[in-house]
């Protein structure tokens, strides 16, 4: 039988319902295509955390990992609904604005993400960062980010989705003050560069990519390495096109794709940035941020 608690942390939000849960509940939400093997791996994960939750209900951790568990299932308004009631129980805690702020923007609710994070930065400012644990472990099973880079990575993305570029840019450079190896530096100073040239800061833009000169190794990240060898022009854009011109069901395809069609933008040539953002939409990588902002710019094109 289900502790009552794990049912009202599961199926309750808080009794005084926000703006972020409005949008959440009226949200499009589709379930992501996963294989057979993570799909098994993933509900076996679910049922690991419910059966923490249930032995211990009062801890932030629990709240934690059943949220993230939900979410990487694709009940991403579940997931916000446990954020919330742990935000109830545990107001000070950043990693819940952290992680509801995250699937926010996965439901497009990108002001109700704004909110989140900005509490989540204000919560974490004068103390020190910690790694935040992966959820989906890279090959070498090391984590690369923190909770302060992940609060201010997701809201320099929330902000650029919605073209609020200043503010992007406010975001990504705290994040760059706090991305201490080098998939968390490349991945940032990725959308940090295309900020600086969505603003019209081209010699900017170029010269934040003057450290990523010559090798560099990275676990999990080097499709954005790829984009910045792009954009250093170390790489040609043909090469790249043709990785992904088969195929845009994968993350990395969403994420290397968004960094080619905005390098078309870059280059004036709208209508191939158009056919490459429509390639990945056409994608199933629908919780992907490749995708949201690739979707986004088809939206302002429109």
């Amino acid at each position: 039988m289900r502790h009552p608690l794990f049912v009202a942390a599961f199926m309750l939000a808080c009794t005084c319902l926000t703006n972020a849960q409005t949008c959440a509940e009226n949200a499009r939400e589709v379930m992501p295509v996963l294989s057979d093997a993570a799909r098994t791996e993933y509900t076996n994960k679910l049922a690991e955390a419910k059966a923490v939750f249930e032995a211990k209900p009062n801890e932030a951790d629990s709240f934690i990992w059943l949220g993230r568990r939900t979410a990487y299932l694709g009940d991403y308004k579940a997931a916000i609904k446990i954020f919330t009631e742990g935000i109830g129980k545990f107001p000070s805690d950043a990693r819940f604005y952290r992680h509801r702020g995250h699937r926010q923007i996965t439901l497009r609710c990108f002001d109700d993400a704004i909110t989140d994070l900005e509490k989540a930065a204000k919560l974490i400012k004068g103390k020190p960062d910690e790694i935040e644990p992966d959820g989906l472990p890279n090959a070498k099973n090391i984590p690369t980010s923190t909770l302060q880079s992940n609060i201010w990575y997701h809201l320099g993305l929330a902000y650029y989705v919605k073209a609020d570029l200043k503010n992007a840019l406010r975001a990504y450079q705290q994040a760059e003050k706090v991305s201490t190896n080098n998939d968390m530096r490349v991945a940032t100073a990725y959308w940090h560069y295309m900020t600086l040239r969505r603003l019209g800061k081209h010699k900017e833009a170029l010269r934040s990519l003057d450290r990523f000169a010559g090798g560099l190794d990275v676990i999990e990240n080097d499709d954005y390495l790829k984009l910045i060898r792009l954009n250093r022009g170390e790489a040609k854009v043909e090469g790249l096109l043709a990785s992904i011109q088969g195929d845009a069901n994968t993350l990395g395809s969403a994420s290397l794709g968004y960094g080619i069609g905005n390098y078309f933008l870059y280059n004036n040539d709208k209508e191939k940035a158009r056919e490459v953002f429509q390639k990945i939409v056409d994608g199933n990588q629908w919780a992907s941020f490749g995708y949201i902002a690739a979707e986004a710019e088809l939206a302002r094109m429109k």
